[in-house]
């Protein structure tokens, strides 16, 4: 998608900012100390992110700001959905197994997707940080960042929570299932 594409209407941003700002006072839990005035000029002076914020709330992610990084100045948004985001399930891990896959191909792959939201897969140390902030992933799991070499053994990892605790899991990049999605996060 040309990069002309990748921008709201000024009604689409309004409405956006504003979901995400009543997001943003429900949940201080995930951002203590952080100040929406910031946040919201950061976005502003960035309309392409805003466009990637508003494909991760479109496909049901429920983006949300979980950190802020100092040396970069920049904002971290997670997708905070309680579930894996409902519009992105059903699909393997990247394109590679997706041109792989011989038949029941899926639509997508969650790095394709990915790249196209302009957004990144959660790493594991990142899902293992949403964690703390609630009980995510309790019914469905997420695929996330894979490192290369198992990558180049044909698997890739995904997370979810079950009795309390964290699991990160291995599978073939070419499954999928109607219960893994993926997680997204984005820097402003």
């Amino acid at each position: 998608m040309s990069s002309s594409k990748k921008k709201l209407t000024v009604k689409q941003s309004v409405e956006l900012l504003k979901e995400l700002k009543i997001r943003f006072d429900k949940n201080k839990n995930r951002h203590k100390d952080l100040d929406w005035l910031e946040i919201q000029k950061k976005l502003e002076a960035n309309p392409e992110k805003v466009w990637s914020l508003s494909e991760m709330e479109r496909t049901g992610g429920e983006p949300d700001v979980v950190g802020y990084d100092q040396k970069t100045n920049e904002y971290i948004f997670f997708d905070c959905s309680i579930e894996s985001p409902k519009d992105r399930r059903s699909f393997c891990y990247d394109h590679k197994a997706l041109k792989e896959r011989k038949e029941n191909k899926p639509k997508n792959s969650a790095i394709g997707m990915a790249n196209e939201m302009g957004i990144n897969l959660l790493t594991e140390s990142q899902y293992k940080e949403l964690q703390t902030l609630g009980n995510f992933d309790t019914k469905t799991s997420s695929w996330i960042l894979t490192p290369s070499n198992i990558r180049n053994l044909g698997g890739a990892l995904f997370g979810d929570l079950r009795y309390d605790t964290v699991f990160i899991y291995h599978n073939g990049a070419e499954s999928y299932y109607a219960a893994r999605g993926f997680r997204g996060s984005l820097r402003v």
